[in-house]
């Protein structure tokens, strides 16, 4: 039986992340990829394919606003093939920097099938060949919740996994979950020529983002998609070709009927097919449980993405990927804050979320501050015309970062400034002392941040006490001047 330092089971971003910080390091280390290839559900079915999805959609449909507002005139059909081909081309090319080879090449050794516990360091894959293990980080991700709903078995639906093989572009798209993954699709969908319908069971869309970024965003989708809240699907059939839905809103029943039905009704962990109990790794609410430094209930293995209760991102997985390398090999309980962790919606306009929203700030009876800057008033947008969203900064009283929030126009990348200042604990009024070239989107940040300077200097004591000043420097310097001309005449 092969004997390894470390073995880390899922060659997702955290997989792949710790496995090369590991190998890197001269360890002994198996990568186990249940899949044919390395990549993980990021790459596969999830943030490649889909952004790939989403600038594609946002292709067609800023074309069509350009030639209706230009006066040009667009024949012809969507080619949904080209769509995909476009998806499968981005994919190929990230496919081809995570390639096996590259971890051979470090030293590791590379294990496709699927990974269960026969002991709590043997491991067996896929029934054939079994491994010893002295430590272990599992980092096998998640895969979709399908909710239980009366029939949903009975309907070709398809979920985050299967949506890019669709072999047409639907003309009437069901979406059941107006979660993330739910609305970027729905809006990519909507902007390629489907109408799309979303049923969320909640009273609100984006119901972690802050009070003010959901009520906006809510807005702005409702412009494009056909959104049901306090929808509970009750009952799904499939009928004529078409998938038909019982939706039940405030006592009341309805029928939708659609060409495709995407589930986005959240997700779950990947850890069925473990065999955890062998290995003696406790579960909580199905998220395999962990200490802060990563460690599960059985020291010598650790967990860490989606099979944990964190963040459910890619790049939180790869932080705590990272994390944990040093945890592994040299037996340290290295933590992770990921309250310095922020997040992206990539709907249009795109929702950044980084820190306490304004609700928790409340909630936690803090003593904050708002300083909010509207992108309306910023030359880079107003020139591009893209004035739709604003910033939001939370502070404490003395002006550090608490949170910060936008939506807008790329914001996903000029708000990442805000990352850098509250993960170096630094006030809001320092991203106001920058230089920022003019014009660009990031000046909605400054923009944001000059009121914190604003309030400092014009709103507080500064100004009257700066009038008595120079009021009696006038006095002082005028008051000689003014005697000696009276005696002169």
């Amino acid at each position: 039986m092969e004997r390894y330092q470390a073995v880390i089971i899922g060659g997702g971003s955290a997989g792949m992340t710790a496995a090369s910080g590991m190998a890197s390091l001269g360890a002994k280390v198996a990568l186990i990829e249940k899949r044919d290839s390395l990549g993980g559900d990021c790459l596969h079915f999830g943030c490649v394919p889909s952004k790939a999805l989403i600038k594609t959609a946002n292709m067609s449909h800023n074309m069509y606003e350009a030639a209706d507002l230009l006066g040009l005139n667009i024949s012809g059909t969507l080619s949904f093939e080209k769509v995909k081909n476009r998806i499968n081309e981005a994919r190929d090319t990230i496919q081809s920097h995570d390639s096996s080879d590259r971890f051979t090449d470090m030293g590791a050794d590379v294990y496709f099938g699927e990974a269960s516990f026969e002991s709590d360091h043997v491991i067996n894959i896929s029934g054939e060949t079994s491994i010893y293990a002295d430590k272990v980080v599992i980092a096998t991700g998640s895969k979709p919740v399908i909710p239980p709903i009366d029939g949903i078995e009975t309907i070709p639906y398809v979920t985050n996994e299967t949506i890019f093989d669709l072999p047409a572009l639907p003309s009437k798209l069901g979406v059941i979950g107006g979660g993330t993954v739910g609305l970027e699709m729905a809006q990519a969908f909507s902007r390629l020529g489907s109408e799309v319908t979303v049923f969320e069971g909640s009273g609100r869309l984006f119901s972690k983002e802050d009070r003010d970024i959901a009520r906006f965003m809510e807005n702005e989708m409702s412009k494009e998609l056909n959104i049901e809240l306090n929808a509970k699907v009750i009952n799904a059939d499939y009928k004529n070709e078409k998938s038909v839905l019982t939706v039940e809103q405030k006592d009341q029943q309805s029928t939708y009927e659609f060409d495709v039905i995407l589930v986005a009704a959240g997700r779950k962990p990947a850890i069925d097919s473990l065999q955890l109990e062998n290995a003696g790794v406790e579960k909580v609410k199905g998220f395999i449980h962990t200490d802060t430094s990563f460690r599960t209930s059985r020291p010598h293995i650790f967990a860490v993405g989606d099979t944990i209760n964190t963040l459910p991102f890619t790049h939180a997985a790869g932080e705590e990927a990272k994390t944990v390398v040093s945890n592994v090999l040299f037996g340290l309980k290295n933590t992770l804050d990921h309250s310095n962790t922020p997040w992206v919606t990539f709907t249009v306009p795109e929702v950044f979320h980084l820190g306490m929203t304004e609700q928790e700030a409340e909630d936690h009876n803090i003593d904050y501050k708002v300083y909010r800057a509207h992108l309306n008033e910023v030359d880079r947008f107003i020139t591009a015309h893209e004035t739709r969203g604003f910033v939001k900064f939370i502070t404490d009283k003395k002006g550090y970062i608490l949170g910060a929030h936008a939506a807008g126009t790329d914001a996903g990348e000029w708000m990442q400034l805000a990352v850098f200042a509250k993960k170096n604990k630094m006030k809001v009024g320092t991203l106001s002392r920058m230089v920022y070239t003019y014009p660009v989107k990031a000046g909605a940040v400054q923009k944001s941040a000059d009121l914190f300077w604003r309030e400092k200097l014009f709103d507080g004591p500064i100004p009257k006490l700066t009038k008595n000043f120079f009021e009696l420097k006038y006095k002082l310097s005028n008051g000689p001047r003014q005697q000696e001309e009276q005696n002169q005449h």
